[in-house]
């Protein structure tokens, strides 16, 4: 089997407020997919954005077609795991890759994930393969760029933190740049009460406790240019209750 011959990939790109940034994800994601001749759409879940992202991703839709940009905005802003049910419901592909729309995540990484899935399909004819595929920060020649020595520390330490409480068996909990077999991500999305930021890292706690075999592959996480973090105090705040939960019920 060639890498992704019978295959198609849905990428879900939650959005809210990311007017600049949308048209240049969008391009990049068209690039590095069409250049390996993958099948593929882009579902756009905007949240009620005030600054015109839905606007920016209609336009978008008519230069690329409805067929590669899938619209599929909400009233409001719902939250990260809902937002992964909707666009779930509305995607044609097996595969479901979960991204950020700031540019934080490249796509040139996409083509990687895919071909470690299939790595393992094919080697030695043995049928094991990986139920999920995540970026990674802290593995291989992974890194962070654009945040200050404040930001690296508080990243480095809730990592640490959550390897200690939680022994998730992967390098970096909290990313959120993966690929996932469909029907997995439905079970799992299913199975988390997480919402925000503790969202990304009950999903692979509860991967983990469900049996789904996990690979990693180092990737470089750029910090914003266009636009404000959504990180602040009172997401650090559930951050943390969060992980005191999943240490209590895990």
């Amino acid at each position: 089997m060639e890498v992704g011959e019978t295959d198609k990939y849905s990428i879900l790109l939650p959005t809210y407020n990311e007017k600049e940034n949308l048209p240049l994800i969008v391009w990049l994601i068209l690039k590095y997919m069409d250049e390996c001749g993958y099948d593929f759409e882009i579902i756009i879940i905007d949240d009620g954005s005030p600054d015109g992202t839905l606007e920016v991703a209609q336009q978008l839709e008519k230069i690329y077609g409805k067929d590669k940009i899938v619209l599929r905005p909400r009233e409001k802003k719902l939250g990260l795991g809902t937002a992964y049910i909707h666009g779930i419901n509305h995607a044609s592909g097996n595969f479901v890759i979960i991204m950020d729309a700031d540019l934080s995540h490249h796509p040139k990484f996409i083509p990687e994930f895919i071909s470690y899935v299939y790595l393992f399909l094919v080697e030695n004819n043995k049928k094991k393969d990986f139920d999920i595929v995540s970026g990674t920060r802290y593995l291989g020649n992974g890194g962070v760029y654009g945040w200050d020595l404040k930001r690296k520390v508080i990243s480095r330490g809730a990592n640490l933190l959550t390897q200690i409480l939680l022994r998730p068996g992967v390098s970096d909990l909290t990313g959120s740049f993966r690929l996932y077999k469909k029907d997995v991500l439905r079970k799992l999305v299913d199975s988390c009460i997480s919402k925000g930021y503790v969202f990304q890292m009950e999903m692979i706690v509860r991967a983990r406790q469900r049996g789904y075999s996990i690979g990693e592959v180092p990737i470089s996480f750029v910090d914003r240019v266009y636009g404000e973090s959504k990180l602040g105090g009172s997401e650090i705040a559930q951050f943390l209750s969060g992980l005191l939960y999943l240490f209590a019920t895990t």
